[in-house]
């Protein structure tokens, strides 16, 4: 068999379930570490305190010089801050700096439109991320807030025990702690009684931990966390009550130690996506204003007085609507997360990691599982199903909780007492108790004397470890063997085992004690496994259905790891299941090739957990990760975007980029579909708006070097930029195919790159075409009157030809999927319309537009009609060539 951790848990552990390393955060245990091989006296006086605690006095000079007990992360941003941080974005500064170039050289209209877009873009994006911190500020109301400290009013006065604010703990002052108490600071016990404590958000054990008032230092901890004198910010009382003295508060702290990020912040997928995409903007449009420059120079003797043109053709290659359309995209998908689907969505750009995301990694313990097991089954010796073992069982935990003094059942008993065959009061109550002896973790057992119906006889209902309650039963050697490796299949299958006895007695008054827990009559078995969060079956079924691999990086043993999932309906082979253990010998590349064909990490360590999804990320992916812990903060930071769930620890919702408020794990599935869906919309605007902006901008050039005059004057470049720029906001409300939330959505640049310059150069071959159709219809000089018709005509082309690329490259492969017209065919109908009757209008002559001639429209709807079939033609070439690329999954 496989000895226990080194910290019992607080009730009958299963001996026959081999045990796990116990996860611990990446920092140290801080200021308590230090102190913990003192005893408590040293302890005492290192502190300058005693056991009645500290004076008011004491308390509010400690209080002025070590601050306030409060995280550094729960401070608020103020909302200028956040404004000033929405500049770094790469699309923004670029904007910026386009605008402040168009002052430069006088072109105040750009210059203005362009600013009032950063303005905007800024405005919308630090106002949703105070959205989400206001809403953040709101949970943190919902944890305790006091705590009972024992204080003086002067140091002849006797202690009195108040409630005073956690912020106002100091080190020094002696608190009592209680059952479902949280533990305010990182305390050292003084005295304890039956106290267990949850650690799960600390190590992610899901049992109860007993601690102890022991001066005697623990004999080699698995952890920082394991000392069983010691108790740590972000636990809480199961079971039991002590006192403590307060080693460390605030910022000092375990708890604010592990929630500082070690290193640089990690580069998200949104973050890279962006950068990428916008370096390649930003090359060309450097390398656009010299070339028209240097063309108009050499060709046309114009030098200097095309460098406004210059500048609004590198304006005109920018997407300029990207902030706004992104800002506004994201924006409208958080809001109606946090309203309709209980997701808090911390960071905007992390709504697109969320639609992005292919893989999500997650803690099996309080994500797919709730922190307390239920009765999986009852067994006699054989291996047959026995509802009588789960009776007896029952007994032992009626009457223990009764009789011992316990201010609460432990998680197993609970277990025990929730099953409908167990839960019948009044069948527990025919046997009457007369004693207890509660469990221990030296005899790993639990005993309830009760008198049944015979008269003058008492039983000995006896439930704990298998190989302690074995060991006592009137059994042989070999019989004692046969029911162990009963126990171990049990064990094997991922299962909890207790094992169950009786004994009958004669009737006696003397007390009872662990001497008569012998020669007993083997019962049978009683098997425990996770209680499965209840929506995590249909959200993991969710998550596959949209194409996103689950992987599980737990701590727990690799049999309890793949039960759990198989339970849930994960499909976990016997090649997906490693003992994290492995990795340590592995280089990053062979840990990012197990991690493609492994479903299931086992015994993983916070920094095993931050290294698989490191790998995952540099192999390509973007990762995801759902953890509840504060030995999850690693992990958080790895990913692209760090889940938290309802319930999860303070550091760790800090450290999330998104949090659920509500229980349902579904609410995963409904982030990741308003991810895809925001993302969708800002993959389709920027494809389409950089491929007609570049198809523009290559004829804009050609034409500079083909004409006798400027091919659009500055202004008219400003005119249909706006215009263009009014029908795009249109792909912020869109809402787009069923097929188009079924894959992750992820801008990469070179996919982008690749699209804008096929369909952009199809785009400069309709305006080259367009450039014989008016050189034609015109048949003049081309002189002044000339000029203005040609600037009207390419301008009322370049419009529908707009609108059509909106239409046809919005809707893929099928162009009428029998919906309601979307905003974008509203919008590309009315840029349309705007193009061809603007010229014609009184503002056209005001813009150095005159109408162009008749014989010019049918021209120009035989261009368009041809530039439609080929647009279709190449759509539905890149779309074919994409299904081919796209991955089958995991």
């Amino acid at each position: 068999m496989v000895p226990e951790p080194a910290a019992a848990p607080a009730s009958h552990p299963s001996t026959t379930e081999p045990a796990a390393p116990h996860s611990t955060a990446a920092a140290p245990a801080g200021a308590a570490a230090e102190l913990a091989d003192l005893t408590s006296l040293q302890v005492l006086r290192a502190l300058d305190s005693g056991p009645r605690g500290l004076t008011d006095g004491e308390a509010d000079a400690r209080l002025a010089g070590a601050g306030e007990n409060t995280l550094p992360a729960w401070q608020s941003v103020p909302w200028p801050r956040r404004f000033a941080r929405s500049l770094r974005d790469p699309f923004t500064a670029v904007l910026l700096a386009l605008g402040l170039v168009s002052a430069a050289v006088a072109s105040w209209g750009t210059a203005c439109v362009i600013l009032a877009l950063v303005v905007v873009s800024c405005a919308l994006r630090s106002a949703g991320e105070h959205r989400a911190a206001r809403s953040m500020a709101a949970l943190r109301e919902l944890v305790a807030t006091t705590v009972t400290v024992l204080r003086r009013d002067d140091p002849r006065a006797a202690p009195r025990a108040r409630e005073v604010p956690v912020d106002a703990l100091v080190p020094g002052d002696v608190v009592r702690l209680g059952p479902g108490d949280l533990v305010p600071a990182d305390v050292r016990l003084l005295r304890a009684s039956g106290l267990t404590v949850h650690q799960a958000a600390l190590t992610g054990e899901s049992v109860p931990v007993s601690k102890a008032a022991s001066d005697a230092p623990d004999p080699a901890p698995a952890g920082p966390f394991d000392r069983a004198h010691l108790c740590f910010q972000g636990s809480s009382v199961a079971t039991g009550t002590g006192t403590a003295v307060v080693v460390a508060t605030g910022q000092a702290t375990a708890f604010a130690r592990a929630h500082t990020p070690p290193g640089p912040a990690r580069t998200s997928a949104f973050d890279r996506s962006v950068h990428g995409i916008s370096w390649t903007l930003v090359r060309f449009m450097l390398l656009t204003p010299p070339l028209v420059l240097l063309a108009g120079a050499a060709l046309r003797g114009r030098g200097l007085e095309t460098l406004p043109f210059a500048v609004a053709v590198a304006v005109g290659l920018t997407p300029e609507m990207l902030p706004v359309i992104v800002t506004v995209c994201l924006a409208r998908g958080a809001a109606g997360l946090a309203r309709s689907h209980d997701v808090i969505v911390r960071r905007l750009p992390a709504l697109h990691d969320l639609g992005a995301m292919d893989v999500l990694c997650l803690d099996k313990t309080g994500t797919l599982t709730e922190d307390r097991p239920v009765v999986a089954g009852a067994y006699d010796a054989g291996g047959r199903a026995d509802e009588g073992v789960l009776r007896w069982a029952a007994v032992n935990a009626w009457w223990t909780l009764h009789l011992a003094d316990q201010p609460a059942p432990d998680a197993l008993d609970e277990a025990i007492l929730a099953t409908d065959t167990a839960a019948d009061e009044d069948a527990l109550l025919t046997y009457e108790g007369l004693a207890a002896l509660p469990f221990d973790p030296v005899r790993r057992l639990s005993t309830a004397v009760v008198r049944g119906p015979a008269l003058g006889r008492h039983t000995l209902v006896v439930k704990g470890a298998a190989e302690a309650v074995a060991e006592r039963c009137a059994l042989d050697t070999e019989a004692r063997a046969a029911l162990l490796a009963t126990a171990a299949r049990y064990a094997d299958r991922g299962l909890r085992v207790l094992a169950v006895a009786t004994a009958e007695r004669a009737a006696r008054t003397r007390d009872y004690t662990p001497a008569d827990e012998r020669g007993l009559t083997f019962r049978g078995f009683l098997t425990f496994r996770d209680a499965l969060a209840p929506a995590a079956p249909n959200a993991l079924a969710t998550l596959a259905e949209h194409g996103v691999a689950v992987k599980v990086l737990t701590g727990d043993h690799p049999g309890t790891a793949s039960r759990a999932c198989h339970d849930l309906g994960l499909a976990v082979g016997p090649h997906q299941v490693c003992d994290a253990g492995a990795t340590d010998a592995l280089t990053d590349a062979e840990v990012a090739a197990l991690a493609r064909r492994t479903t299931v990490f086992a015994r993983c360590t916070p920094a095993h957990k931050a290294r698989v999804i490191a790998a995952l990320r540099a192999d390509g992916h973007t990762t995801g990760f759902l953890g509840d812990g504060v030995n999850d903060l690693p992990a958080l930071r790895a990913a692209d975007v760090g889940i938290a769930p309802h319930g999860a620890a303070d550091l760790a919702r800090e450290s999330a980029d998104a949090v659920l408020t509500t229980r349902d794990l579904g609410a995963v599935g409904h982030a990741v579909l308003a991810g895809r869906h925001s993302g969708g919309n800002i993959s389709t605007y920027l494809r389409i708006t950089l491929s007609s902006n570049l198809g523009n901008v290559i004829a804009m050039l050609a034409a500079g070097l083909i004409l006798p005059f400027l091919p659009m004057l500055p202004t008219q470049v400003l005119v249909q930029n706006l215009c263009f720029d009014a029908a795009q906001l249109a792909f912020a409300y869109d809402r787009p195919a069923a097929r188009a939330l079924r894959r992750p959505v992820l801008l990469r640049p070179h996919d982008v790159l690749r699209f804008i310059t096929g369909f952009g150069l199809l785009g400069a071959a309709a305006d080259l075409a367009t450039f014989a159709v008016l050189a034609w219809s015109v048949h003049g000089s081309l002189g002044g009157a000339d000029q203005a018709a040609f600037h009207a005509g390419w301008f009322t082309e370049n419009l529908l030809t707009q609108a059509l690329v909106m239409v046809l490259l919005r809707t893929g492969r099928r162009a009428a999927e029998g919906r309601v017209a979307s905003p974008v065919r509203w919008a590309a109908a009315a840029l349309a319309v705007l193009g061809i009757l603007l010229p014609l209008t009184p503002l056209g002559p005001l813009w150095g537009m005159a109408p162009p001639p008749l014989t010019y429209y049918p021209l120009l709807a035989g261009v368009l009609a041809l530039y439609a079939a080929a647009l279709a033609l190449l759509r539905d070439r890149y779309a074919r060539h994409q299904e081919t690329l796209r991955q089958p999954g995991w």
